[in-house]
């Protein structure tokens, strides 16, 4: 215990021992899954559990408001120091490593995690505003994916995100650490309940299924490089997209595949449909 001894003697009236693992305000923590963090009935006072210091920053660059912060002793005055000065007094609860993997089940990334309010839900017409380039998902539930695909998302030129209600929710512990913040980056929304995708035709897009069919368009096809405003919409992990969902679209278009492999995990398609069909491609950074 010298370790939080020494941190002790130059502790900061908001930097709290962790003495019971059963205290309330370590559930969000511990205990709370991720529908009680959602908190679907009072969704203003709902929680997300950002982990590492890297994806805190981002959250708190996006404008999150922290309520606490769960962090290992040695990491006071290291990685989490900047962090703790920019929350001002939350409570920030600290013990070794070893104990606060017995608190949690798990080995903390970088020794800290930070419990925030979820910020307000945007619209698709807020996200879609500007966009050229948006991904939309459908029911995609492994929050992995959605992690992985916001990822690919803000890295190769998506401009925004849209989700089927079915979606896991990208304000998932797992799915914004897969994502390393990036869910704090890209703008997103759920479509409304029952909102089908022909929305984004009176939004001004064109639509785009990855899907696996014979007489798709090849990935590189002119006409597809050349809508000013294009959504690009993939399916879930075991079915791919509702046959209804890939009829209403405006194109469907398929990856080549080689050595009889018929298709690609959601999230590896998406990096390859972004990097093609992306914004990026227009800018000078190659």
């Amino acid at each position: 215990m010298q370790e939080l001894a020494s941190v002790e003697n130059t502790i900061r009236p908001n930097i709290i021992p962790i003495t019971d693992f059963c205290a309330p305000e370590l559930d969000v923590y511990a205990r709370l899954t991720e529908g009680q963090l959602l908190n679907r009935h009072e969704p203003e006072k709902g929680m997300f559990i950002a982990e590492s210091p890297r994806v805190i920053e981002r959250a708190l660059d996006y404008g999150c408001i922290p309520v606490s912060i769960l962090i290992e002793t040695r990491q006071i005055e290291t990685q989490g120091k900047e962090i703790i000065t920019r929350c001002g007094q939350i409570p920030v609860y600290t013990a070794p490593f070893d104990v606060l993997t017995q608190l949690t089940g798990f080995q903390l990334t970088r020794g800290m995690l930070c419990a925030m309010y979820r910020p307000a839900q945007k619209t698709i017409e807020e996200v879609c505003v500007n966009a050229r380039r948006i991904a939309v998902l459908e029911n995609v539930v492994n929050p992995t994916n959605v992690g992985a695909v916001f990822r690919s998302a803000a890295a190769l030129g998506m401009n925004g995100v849209v989700l089927t209600p079915a979606c896991s929710n990208p304000l998932y512990r797992r799915a914004i650490r897969v994502s390393m913040g990036t869910v704090f980056q890209i703008p997103w929304a759920f479509l409304p309940e029952g909102a089908q995708i022909s929305r984004l035709h009176v939004l001004g897009f064109k639509t785009v299924a990855m899907a696996l069919k014979e007489d798709s368009l090849r990935m590189d096809a002119p006409q597809l490089a050349k809508e000013p405003r294009l959504a690009i919409v993939l399916g879930t992990e075991g079915d791919g997209l509702a046959a209804d969902t890939i009829e209403a679209c405006d194109y469907t278009v398929r990856i080549p595949m080689a050595q009889g492999v018929d298709s690609l995990n959601v999230a590896a398609a998406s990096a390859v449909a972004f990097w093609q069909l992306g914004t990026v491609r227009d800018r000078e950074i190659l």
